[in-house]
């Protein structure tokens, strides 16, 4: 049992991780946070995150548990699990080429600073909630990634438990971006605006760096994965 839930989260561990380093909610969180509702607007954020990711991981796991994800031969997920793994691994290298071709050149600024960025100061919860939830599941990369860990939580053989137990891994994983920064926050003190504009900054100076290898490592997981378990 403990073999077949360790082999649950080893499956959804690189999505999670995926979702957890994505560098737009980490600085939209700084920049929340440094605002005059900054404690409000960061609760708002960060509740709404985590469900919205929440939902979408749930549905996933529950509704390939009941299409039989985990039917296929020798306790291997079903086929059809591993022809979405292969799109979704091609739709990665394309977006890894897409944001290598449109990275910014030496000595080039990372591109205009987005429209919500510059009106975050303005920010209600309400438009925080909003927010956060847009950027975890209508972001592309981010919902590619939600479904294609959960549909491997979804095609393991652990128990309805144990997928349970993975999915919430999950969704804590994918939500570190979010809930670090807010940690800090709240227990920093003084030194944790600093503490944050340097995350803030790294995050923001590497964005195309990171995502460009990001998407690179996760398109070829999710190919290599299909391809071994189609060919099998």
């Amino acid at each position: 049992m403990e073999q077949i839930l360790g082999e649950a989260i080893g499956q959804m561990l690189a999505s999670a991780v995926g979702i957890a380093i994505s560098p737009v909610p980490l600085i939209a969180m700084v920049l929340m946070l440094a605002t005059p509702r900054g404690r409000s607007n960061g609760v708002a954020f960060t509740l709404s995150w985590v469900g919205a990711l929440a939902v979408v991981v749930a549905a996933v796991v529950l509704i390939g548990s009941g299409a039989n994800a985990s039917s296929g031969s020798n306790g291997a997920p079903a086929t059809w699990t591993s022809w979405v793994k292969l799109v979704f691994g091609v739709l990665f290298v394309l977006m890894a080429v897409k944001q290598w071709t449109g990275r910014p050149r030496e000595g080039q600024e990372d591109g205009a600073t987005p429209r919500w960025m510059r009106a975050i100061d303005t920010f209600t919860p309400v438009k925080a909630a909003g927010l956060a939830a847009a950027l975890a599941v209508a972001n592309p990369k981010n919902l590619v990634l939600a479904i294609g860990g959960a549909l491997s939580i979804a095609g393991s053989d652990a128990s309805a438990g144990g997928k349970t137990t993975a999915a919430i891994l999950m969704v804590l994983i994918g939500s570190l971006a979010v809930l670090a920064p807010f940690t800090v926050f709240l227990a920093g003190g003084a030194a944790s605006a600093r503490v944050l504009e340097r995350w803030k900054s790294a995050m923001a100076r590497h964005n195309a760096a990171i995502m460009i290898t990001v998407l690179t490592v996760l398109g070829s997981k999710y190919i290599g994965d299909a391809i071994s378990t189609l060919t099998a």
